[in-house]
């Protein structure tokens, strides 16, 4: 009875593992560096990309080979750098799982992981010589492409935007990235959240922006994939012409969620009928219906207030009425609220009036640091609110209060090879 018992378990594992299989296929499992690859890899050294093949070190970056002789099989070989490097994979669009395994057989290594457009997936990862840890992630690919006559009405300055191409994108940073293996896998049991919303929430493609949804997805499991479909200068009216919802709504499923966060630039719109209470609130509730009617949980989150401080310190309200509708939709519609507006006034004036610069870019926009601070409360509101995604945050998270923010002098998140100075869209 034993022994059938023990064949029975064996039986019902490998019927998972070839469920799981069969619903998540591996696409690619590279083996970075020199001599002969592990068996099932594709040996990759420290080549640049090109669309024939497919992958490669990317935009302009190069990694060198370290560890081992081209003969050695005993021996962990790997791609590392004294700077960032772009590892790039022609991919279609889906959510995939991916694995990197960071070290080196012989030196101390340093690795924090980006990708696309600086979506952050891990705190600063370090190894000793002959250490290797393994991390998994879950990154969303797209394309502006919504069907056969329908694309999303990009931006002139989205061309050239790693979020909209036909590949993955992997950021390897930190002082000593090494990277010796990566596997991946297109996923689709997993919940997608899809961000809409305007430059405090986009992919900041360049530094010094920065904005939460890129943050955001440092704080899941691979349970979670993100997809921010948020864009600069962007309104709720303009996010629905410009195709950006229906782009979201072509990939949502059932379970799936929408946070919906805009105001920024709603307010400046004028005309009859133009307003926080008609227009701003009508299109709120078309994009809470847009994403019930697709079996998705709509989430409503209030912008952040600007870097405005009267003279006794407290923060200035510039967004006028918009916050107010929002909560009160939130309400009338039955929707999650996350109150970033509220929020972000205990961060601020914790910080004060000098010392807020720190979080800061211009007035309007945020740097890594306050970005990083504003994608926690979000956090938090997901937690405060019960949601069903609150079980998929990362297990390292620490619980989060704005009034207590990190100190900025202490926050580390090393800068992306990508810079301009040009200010995003939007005010």
């Amino acid at each position: 009875m034993k022994k059938t018992g023990i064949l029975l378990i064996v039986f019902f594992t490998l019927l998972s593992i070839s469920t799981e299989a069969a619903e998540n296929k591996v696409l690619y499992k590279f083996d970075f560096g020199s001599g002969p690859a592990e068996n099932g890899y594709t040996k990759v050294g420290n080549e640049t990309y090109n669309a024939g093949k497919g992958y490669g070190i990317d935009l302009g970056t190069k990694a060198e080979i370290f560890g081992g002789k081209p003969k050695d099989k005993n021996t962990v070989t790997g791609l590392t750098s004294d700077n960032p490097f772009y590892f790039s994979v022609d991919l279609p669009e889906g959510n995939y799982k991916v694995t990197v395994t960071l070290g080196s057989p012989d030196n101390d290594t340093e690795t924090l992981i980006k990708a696309e457009s600086r979506r952050l997936f891990t705190s600063i990862i370090k190894t000793r010589p002959g250490q290797f840890i393994t991390k998994e992630f879950v990154v969303n690919v797209r394309t502006p492409k919504i069907n056969d006559t329908d694309s999303v009405r990009l931006n002139p300055r989205e061309f050239g935007k790693l979020d909209w191409d036909n590949k993955l994108t992997i950021e390897f940073n930190g002082r000593k990235p090494s990277v010796t293996a990566m596997v991946i896998e297109e996923v689709h049991d997993v919940v997608t959240i899809f961000l809409n919303g305007d430059s405090t929430v986009v992919d900041q493609d360049e530094e010094p922006w920065n904005s939460w949804g890129q943050m955001f997805t440092r704080f899941f499991d691979n349970n979670v994939s993100v997809a921010n479909y948020a864009e600069s200068g962007q309104a709720l009216y303009s996010s629905i012409s410009s195709r950006r919802l229906a782009k979201a709504l072509s990939q949502m499923k059932e379970g799936d969620y929408l946070f919906i966060q805009f105001g920024h630039n709603d307010m400046k719109r004028r005309g009859d009928g133009i307003g926080p209470w008609t227009s701003y609130k009508n299109d709120l509730k078309k994009y809470i219906n847009a994403a019930r009617e697709k079996g998705a949980i709509p989430v409503l989150v209030t912008q952040m207030h600007r870097r405005r401080f009267d003279e006794n310190g407290k923060v200035v309200n510039t967004h006028g009425q918009y916050p107010d509708a929002v909560r009160q939709t939130a309400v009338e519609e039955n929707v999650p609220l996350i109150d970033l507006n509220l929020m972000s006034v205990y961060f601020y004036e914790a910080l004060g009036h000098d010392g807020s610069a720190a979080a800061f870019q211009d007035g309007t926009h945020h740097n890594n640091y306050g970005s990083y601070q504003l994608a926690k409360m979000v956090i938090e509101g997901i937690i405060q609110n019960k949601l069903d995604i609150a079980k998929y945050i990362a297990d390292d998270y620490i619980r989060y209060n704005p009034e207590y923010p990190d100190d900025p002098g202490l926050f580390f998140v090393p800068e992306s090879p990508r810079k301009s100075m040009e200010k995003p869209l939007g005010d």
